[in-house]
């Protein structure tokens, strides 16, 4: 495997080390409360449901399917943008369906960069937003993951010390790890510095409808001309708790959607029509089912935030996405955080994902996802305060701990 270009080009995939850690433990017979990925547990919406159970099996729907995405369903990601952000969008020529914002984001990689092209990527930040441009054959920057002052600085220290110039920054905002949110104000200097520089922006939005508190997130396609330069990622894995139906968008500036499309329509016929028909029920159905997941996520972050904090983890609360980014409890900062997670596990039996698994400025933090009930959570709570309580110095087994803690 090493001998290939593109898998060579690849990190080591640190999250398996956890994984393999959760599989021993529950092997062994350990009840492991899941808290690493970011896999909704709550379920499809009904009338999703039963508009896929009506659409399957009917004439043609087993038939190859539109790559771009049929064009009810586009029409709907039309009607959603102009409804939530009031953004008028073409759905001819403007949006894409892809197969989750996932493949969206590693497959505009394939439409847009030529070998050692600069991409400008936040880190920590979720792993395609990196790897899908190394995968291309391009070249990864990072800049600060916040959207403050710091972020502009890098960018114009990138602009001048990256040979050739960056054609493109990501930001990604709910975000995904740090669970940071932009403003408009923030995606205004954005856009006018894309423009100014002639490099574009892709948005990853999918975390859009897990907010807290009553601040919807904006788009960046809300700023007046930013489709001369964006291309912005939704999903409805969140928003509908549909993960494994792998549906997601990408809308924006009609060049590089016109390439994405273009790049999709050589390597795949688009998702399963009942699913896209299934899809267009809910974006154009009722949001009833987005306020109670909502709520349902407000209620486990809360409670996430108190019980870790009685237990002696401060976590940070956080205002969007359906995760917590939590620094290591002190006297573990210095192993790492995928050791510290491996502890967790072992200790603790409650998993949580390595901040460096998007990053290497993630390693004294970790992820840490609502994807438990509110009893696991405070479960999980209890489990991590007997861990805690144990001391650093009593903590055995623990190859790396001794030289960890000497740092």
């Amino acid at each position: 495997m090493d001998e290939f270009y593109r898998v060579r080009r690849l990190p080591p995939y640190v999250f398996e080390q956890v994984n393999r850690a959760k599989a021993a433990a529950r092997n062994a017979g350990a009840d492991i409360i899941d808290l690493g990925m970011g896999n909704p547990d709550l379920p499809a919406p009904a009338h999703v449901i039963e508009k896929l159970k009506e659409t399957l099996g009917k004439p043609r729907t087993d038939r190859y399917s539109a790559s771009k995405g049929i064009p009810g369903l586009r029409r709907a990601q039309a009607a959603y943008y102009e409804r939530r952000f009031g953004v008028k969008l073409n759905p001819e020529t403007q949006i894409v369906a892809t197969l989750g914002s996932k493949e969206g984001f590693a497959n505009v990689a394939q439409a847009i960069t030529a070998p050692g092209d600069v991409v400008l990527v936040p880190n920590p930040s979720y792993p395609i937003h990196a790897f899908g441009f190394l995968m291309a054959g391009g070249v990864i920057r990072s800049v600060p993951a916040e959207p403050n002052p710091d972020f502009f600085a890098a960018l114009e220290r990138a602009l001048v010390h990256s040979i050739p110039k960056p054609i493109a920054v990501i930001a990604c905002y709910p975000a995904n790890p740090t669970a940071c949110v932009a403003s408009l104000d923030f995606y205004r200097d954005l856009v006018a510095f894309a423009k100014k520089h002639e490099i574009l922006i892709l948005s990853d939005l999918a975390y859009a409808e897990v907010y807290f508190d009553n601040n919807p997130p904006p788009s960046v396609l809300q700023v007046p001309g930013a489709i001369d330069v964006t291309v912005e990622f939704t999903s409805m894995s969140k928003t509908f708790s549909m993960p494994g139906w792998r549906m997601g968008f990408a809308v924006g500036n009609d060049r590089v959607i016109a390439a994405l499309g273009r790049v999709k329509s050589y390597l795949d016929y688009g998702a399963f029509t009942p699913v896209q028909v299934a899809a267009t029920a809910a974006l154009n159905g009722p949001d009833d089912c987005i306020r109670e997941m909502r709520e349902i996520y407000r209620k486990r972050r809360d409670v996430m935030v108190d019980s870790f904090g009685r237990a002696g983890w401060h976590i940070p609360s956080p205002a969007a996405s359906m995760f917590a980014w939590a620094r290591l409890p002190e006297p573990f900062r210095g192993m790492g955080s995928v050791e510290f997670a491996k502890l967790l596990v072992e200790k603790a039996d409650v998993a949580v994902a390595p901040g460096i698994g998007f990053g290497e400025h993630g390693d004294e933090y970790v992820r840490i996802a609502l994807v438990e009930n509110e009893q696991r959570i405070r479960q999980a709570a209890r489990n991590i305060r007997r861990f805690l309580d144990t001391g650093i110095d009593k903590l055995h087994n623990v190859v790396p701990l001794a030289n960890a803690t000497r740092r």
